[in-house]
């Protein structure tokens, strides 16, 4: 597959809501995460620990609702927009999460994710 249809692929499984198959299908086992935020979980490595943050997030979120746009892609790197309306159960206010997430493909898969928030 190409970049461009590794990244349609992709995105197309996070507009369904299966955000699990498309790590399955396209994470790299070495898989490189950056949050743009400090803490435990602002990087991570490998596809165990990108399961554990994202079962982490699921658990401490309510999503409301949202939208998956793109793929932009650029050489071996597309962009993908998330805008979700969500209530972190931790403090209880419903908040608009605006983000976009940068991955870089090698060889077929996901090498790199990079949150801009």
């Amino acid at each position: 597959m190409t970049i461009a249809e590794i990244a349609k692929d992709f995105t197309e499984l996070l507009k369904q809501g299966d955000h699990n198959g498309a790590a399955e299908n396209y994470n790299a086992d070495d898989i490189a995460s950056y949050e743009a935020m400090e803490g435990p979980m602002a990087v991570s490595h490998g596809k165990e620990a990108l399961r554990q943050k994202s079962q982490w997030w699921q658990e401490n979120h309510e999503v409301h609702g949202g939208s998956v746009e793109g793929p932009y892609v650029n050489g071996d790197q597309f962009a993908v927009r998330f805008t979700f309306d969500i209530t972190p159960k931790a403090t209880g206010q419903r908040v608009t999460m605006d983000e976009v997430g940068l991955y870089t493909v090698k060889n077929g898969k996901i090498t790199e994710e990079r949150f801009y928030y």
